[in-house]
């Protein structure tokens, strides 16, 4: 790789960092650089090159967060032990599993989460009481911490958005402590399927660590951001998160 196309990767690194603060859904910038901009490279050393970049920055995050906002430690930290395990076990099928079967259930269920946010209007923009039961919390729990984590070891892209929305609607939270939720969920999934990557060998660990610098101080400009700012602002960014995923996965699937 020459000068300008690593300076182009920390560049995407930086914009990752900051969108997967906010929102989550930094893959969608992060990954495809790394497989266009090092086209020699194997698909799974790009993926494992994405966790390491991620999983700086997801982390930085959950640590601003939690200084500032209010994650449900309750559910969050059970849901973290959980998701280490589950989004291994997705790495370890990433190989298994062709992601051209899963792309368009992935849309289906992007538009549903768009239709959600544009339809209910007031969702996330202020905490919401709801009734806490058992079968509610232990939905908060094994939701983010079994399907979406063995998601993001399997595919990745979009995991912070759906993890969101996850916490939003089942505990009611506004969308930036469902963020800070979000966070700690998503450092988990990205150590479980980074461990498996790690132990075959696929980590392009020079370039990597790199990229983990910049979506560090990408990811503390967007947690930053997304508290100042607050729901509305995390909504915004949200809906342009979950379009963009729906076209990137559009023209794939049909091209």
């Amino acid at each position: 790789m020459d000068v300008e196309q690593v300076l182009l990767l920390l560049l995407a690194a930086l914009a990752a960092g900051w969108v997967d603060a906010v929102v989550g859904g930094g893959g969608l910038i992060q990954l495809p650089a790394l497989m266009l901009l090092n086209p020699t490279a194997p698909v799974a050393s790009a993926l494992a090159t994405n966790k390491i970049a991620s999983i700086a920055g997801t982390s930085s995050a959950a640590v601003a967060y939690l200084r500032k906002a209010k994650p449900d430690l309750e559910v969050a930290l059970p849901g973290a032990g959980v998701a280490v395990a589950c989004s291994a076990g997705g790495a370890l099928c990433a190989a298994a599993i062709s992601s051209e079967v899963l792309k368009p259930v992935i849309m289906v269920v992007l538009l549903a989460v768009a239709a959600i946010v544009v339809l209910k209007p007031d969702l996330g923009r202020v905490p919401k009481m709801v009734l806490r039961t058992r079968r509610r919390v232990g939905a908060a729990v094994l939701v983010p911490g079994v399907l979406i984590a063995f998601y993001d070891g399997l595919v990745g892209p979009g995991t912070g958005t759906f993890l969101v929305i996850t916490f939003t609607t089942l505990l009611g939270t506004d969308f930036v402590n469902a963020s800070a939720n979000a966070k700690i969920i998503n450092t988990a999934t990205n150590l479980g399927a980074l461990l498996v990557f790690a132990a075959q060998g696929q980590v392009l660990w020079a370039i990597g660590l790199a990229m983990a610098v910049c979506n560090i101080v990408g990811a503390q400009m967007g947690a930053r951001m997304a508290i100042n700012r607050g729901a509305g602002f995390v909504r915004a960014v949200l809906l342009c998160v979950v379009t963009a995923l729906v076209i990137k996965l559009g023209y794939e699937q049909f091209t």
